[in-house]
């Protein structure tokens, strides 16, 4: 026989009478110590951060993860939940900065690490009990009385040992690499936090003539970062493609594509007058290793500082011709197909920007920020006539999720997992897994393994793990610590 139910039901008084009946029964408990013989289906919890408010969004996955474990507990398995609390990490910093009214890594420094970082620890419980009210309204069960939180030194060592597990397979090491990089906030991003931020802007690239050696002709080159050409060491070209050398009606001599001369050049021609005259035609590699006359002296200094040759042409198939001049200007230090060509020419490394995104003191244009000096890099180039054309052009380019300023790409030291060293195996494991859908595993994430990159685990800033590596200042030996006991054997320093 069916109870009827009331009309004049108010869900706010019954969810909050669940609650109280679930608390005051100890329900959660006691679904664990009723399964205590049976097989252990363990949960933890992905940590929110509780210097932030929760949301709507943190209903849903609240509400996905707490039926797992309770699927598992109606199976008869013993599930014991731990909570856990993110206090380590960049938005935690920006939250204090605001609050100490202060801007930036100089800031911090002038202020003190020290009570800078206990006012981070202070930060990060702002809304720990709006978050344990929320998690019980909706029904969330965790252990919250014993949570693991990721200042904690337990924590932290327990990150430790996993590093120095690492460590000894010889898949944790220290290079540089292209990495998008906020420049307000002083730290890479992940691509997934890059792909929070894009934003369509309008910009103006430059067509530039690099004055070819010997000859009175010039290389047409096009970038869509003006702000990195002082910083320039070499031009690419597709080795497989046709490129020309042509007399234009504007009276130079140029190389570039032959699939884009009348989109470059076109607008040169006249009523009386063809906009250009082929004198030459050549594969990409033809052109392999001419050379140019620098565009800046700043970056031919650095390049003869460090013994290495540089301006000239090289080759790579990433050079495309669907846009541009066939030719791309190279900066190794700010891009990733740039660093892949610096390396296989063992091209000189010029960053003429700081880490502040500020060209330096050698170039023009010191203290401009890469985004301001655009426009300056422009007109200078066309007082010197180096500047053929400045196309405007609209892209979606990445702006930081934090901040809102824009990203570079910047060659950062940084310490690496070797992820590619273990790709297959990460692929066989992802196989076995039984993803519902079936399209997550073999699509999305199975698309991500097989790409997968090495990891970029360590961030410049104050507040988080300290990275378990000590190197010595004189002669680079580099060594792992894997616990607290180990730190204080190896430094004589029980504290």
């Amino acid at each position: 026989m069916y109870k009827k139910v009331s009309t004049n039901l108010n869900f706010v008084d019954r969810e909050k009478e669940t609650e109280k009946f679930w608390d005051d029964n100890h329900i959660f408990e006691k679904s664990m110590e009723n399964r205590k013989e049976g097989p252990t289906y363990t949960f933890y919890d992905g940590p929110p951060t509780a210097n932030g408010k929760p949301h709507i969004g943190h209903v849903l996955t609240r509400v996905i993860k707490d039926m797992i474990p309770r699927y598992r507990t109606m199976k008869g398995y013993m599930v014991p939940r731990k909570a856990g609390w993110d206090t380590h990490g960049l938005p935690v910093e920006l939250e204090v900065e605001k609050l100490l009214g202060l801007n930036g890594k100089e800031q911090i420094e002038e202020y003190g690490m020290e009570p800078f970082i206990k006012k981070c620890k202070e930060s990060v419980w702002k809304y720990k009990g709006m978050w344990e009210d929320f998690s019980g309204t909706v029904g969330f069960w965790a252990d919250m009385e014993n949570p693991y939180v990721t200042y904690d030194d337990n924590f932290i060592e327990s990150e430790w040992w996993a590093l120095k597990t690492i460590w000894d397979k010889k898949l944790l090491y220290k290079g540089f690499k292209i990495v998008p990089y906020c420049p307000r906030c002083g730290t890479p991003l992940s691509s997934q936090e890059v792909a929070q931020g894009y934003k369509a802007v309008k910009e103006r690239s430059a067509i530039v003539r690099f004055k070819v050696v010997g000859e009175d002709a010039y290389f047409l080159a096009w970038t869509t970062t003006p702000w990195t050409l002082p910083s320039n060491v070499a031009l690419c070209v597709n080795p497989n493609d046709t490129y020309c050398k042509v007399k234009a009606a504007d009276g130079y001599t140029y190389y570039m594509a032959e699939a884009l001369l009348d989109t470059v050049l076109g607008k040169l021609a006249t009523e009386d007058e063809k906009a250009y005259e082929v004198l030459e035609t050549m594969k990409g590699a033809d052109l392999e290793h001419k050379e140019y006359e620098p565009l800046y002296e700043c970056a031919k200094a650095i390049a003869d500082k460090q013994r290495k040759k540089g301006f000239f042409v090289t080759c790579d198939t990433y050079v495309t011709m669907s846009d541009g001049t066939g030719i791309v200007h190279i900066a190794p230090a700010f891009g990733e197909d740039d660093a892949n060509v610096g390396r296989n020419y063992d091209l000189p490394f010029v960053q003429l920007v700081n880490d502040k995104g500020e060209l330096t003191e050698d170039t023009p244009y010191a203290g401009l920020f890469v985004k301001d000096a655009d426009p300056k890099v422009l007109v200078d180039l066309d007082k010197r006539g180096q500047l053929f054309d400045a196309p405007k052009f609209e892209h979606d380019y990445p702006h930081c999720w934090r901040c809102d300023t824009p990203l570079i790409y910047y060659a950062r030291e940084s310490w690496f997992i070797k992820m590619t060293e273990v790709k297959d195996k990460l692929v066989a494991n992802n196989n076995t897994v039984n993803w519902i859908p079936k399209s997550i595993g073999e699509g999305r994430f199975g698309n991500w393994l097989e790409n997968v990159q090495d990891w970029g685990i360590s961030r410049n800033r104050y507040w988080g793990t300290p990275l378990n590596i000590w190197e010595c200042c004189d002669c680079g030996c580099q060594e792992s610590i894997g616990s607290r006991a180990e730190l204080a054997e190896r430094s004589g320093n029980p504290d």
